[in-house]
């Protein structure tokens, strides 16, 4: 049996949800049927539960980057002083020299803008010139009509696209399996890449799970 996902269940955990973001929801139960998150309540908790997390209860759409000198070696500490070697004045409160420095040169990212370009975005904050590139291409087999991501990244935080984009890469990441499992740890490394975060999503969790039961 189908498991809804209404606006009333969104604002509950979200009340402070993005326009965009509801919209997408309001509209969303035809995306989640077709990627079979809603196959079973144990998905839909666990892929809301990724995407509250990531999203900041719904309110972020862009990465923010807007880091203070003190900050800055604290969550890159290899990068800048005094372990690294660059100085954290020079890139406190500055987003696109920040995030070129730390995102350049890597995850698809060429161009000497791109790591800015395609900084964190959406339900999922989408990373990195290749994930954007990825995404248009799942969602491009799904639907021939979805936009390049690469050419208008800002159509990942669309209410038309945000939540396909966030669902096609839940399913490419096999995270419908891993929620099966009702495995937290497995998950948030295929979304995160590590654990960042991880008692946070715990307690998302324990939260979407008293929604969808």
């Amino acid at each position: 049996m189908t498991v809804s996902v209404t606006l009333s269940q969104i604002l509950r955990l979200a009340p402070n949800t993005r326009s965009s973001y509801r919209d997408a929801f309001q509209n969303g139960q035809t995306v989640l049927d077709q990627h079979k998150i809603s196959e079973t309540p144990l998905r839909v908790a666990h892929f809301m539960a990724q995407v509250l997390h990531e999203s900041g209860g719904l309110a972020i759409q862009f990465e923010n980057l807007n880091y203070s000198a003190e900050r800055l070696p604290k969550v890159w500490p290899s990068r800048f002083k005094p372990r690294g070697p660059l100085d954290p004045n020079e890139y406190a409160h500055n987003q696109p020299k920040l995030a070129n420095e730390v995102y350049g040169g890597r995850m698809g990212n060429t161009g000497p803008n791109d790591g800015f370009t395609y900084r964190g975005r959406g339900l999922l904050q989408l990373t990195g010139k290749e994930s954007y590139q990825e995404a248009t291409t799942i969602l491009r087999r799904e639907n021939p009509a979805a936009p390049d991501f690469v050419a208008q990244p800002d159509q990942v935080i669309s209410a038309e696209w945000c939540l396909a984009v966030a669902a096609s890469k839940w399913v490419s990441k096999g995270c419908n399996a891993l929620a099966d499992q009702d495995d937290i740890r497995k998950i948030t490394r295929a979304i995160n890449g590590g654990l960042t975060g991880l008692a946070e999503r715990i307690d998302w969790a324990r939260r979407t799970k008293a929604v969808w039961r």
